[in-house]
């Protein structure tokens, strides 16, 4: 069995409409997966490939000022991307922004399902659970993007806001955000929508629930006092956005 939880719940009691999820929340690998090594030096495990750098913080400050409950992966998303499907082909990377993850070449059956048994499925288990306690759950997805990918060009954005056919809660946010007239705000950037199966589609767009995606460019939430500060400033604006997603 998993060494610990393959999640972390905070405020479950909390009263707040919100659902404040953090797929790649952390970089851990446990120890029955390739000897809690998956064969990247330790630059590459810090690195955004690994996890979502900042996410965490920000939700947790969110979660918070939103007195809404935040459920956290504690996983490496190279162990297993919890925000894909089952049938995704990039479920388990093999290859992610030039680096080669040598503990997925190749990838048993038996290790696998493993991972899906001990991680995935307690993961989207303990969110189902969440979302269904609530009565008008509003599902928060909480993620970092890098600067720049290999090769690739800069990122100019400071923000995105991803959303699939649903964009109720997510237009309002627009908004609010363009509003501000210091931020530089990308709409479905630096990713475009959802993806069948993922976290979002899984909780929220097959039930009907508001739901919004916050990206934020993980150079700017290194440390927890910018955590903290994105957390102040998005908070209102999705207090607003969420009203105006809820008049008549």
């Amino acid at each position: 069995m998993n060494e610990t939880p393959p999640f972390s719940l905070h405020g479950a009691d909390r009263t707040g409409p919100w659902v404040i999820t953090v797929d790649h929340a952390t970089n851990r690998v446990p120890s029955w997966v390739a000897g809690g090594d998956l064969g990247l030096p330790a630059a590459d495990m810090n690195r955004h490939i690994a996890f979502d750098i900042g996410a965490l913080g920000v939700a947790l400050a969110l979660g918070d000022l939103l007195d809404s409950p935040v459920i956290a992966s504690d996983f490496s998303r190279l162990v297993i991307d919890p925000n894909r499907g089952l049938d995704d082909p990039t479920l388990m990377m093999k290859l992610y922004d030039g680096t080669i993850i040598p503990a997925n070449h190749p990838l048993q059956d038996a290790n696998r399902q493993r991972r899906i048994t001990e991680l995935y499925t307690p993961y989207h288990t303990a969110l189902a659970n969440l979302m269904a306690d609530r009565q008008d759950p509003v599902l928060l997805a909480i993620h970092s993007f890098t600067p720049q990918l290999k090769n690739r060009a800069p990122r100019p954005w400071e923000i995105g806001i991803l959303f699939a056919q649903d964009s109720r809660l997510s237009d309002p946010l627009i908004t609010q955000l363009q509003a501000q007239a210091d931020v530089t705000l990308g709409i479905n950037q630096p990713y475009v929508g959802h993806l069948p199966g993922d976290s979002v589609d899984q909780h929220a767009l097959k039930h009907g629930h508001l739901n919004t995606l916050v990206e934020v460019r993980n150079d700017l939430i290194e440390t927890p006092q910018a955590q903290a500060a994105w957390a102040a400033r998005l908070a209102p604006a999705l207090m607003a956005a969420l009203a105006q997603a809820k008049a008549p």
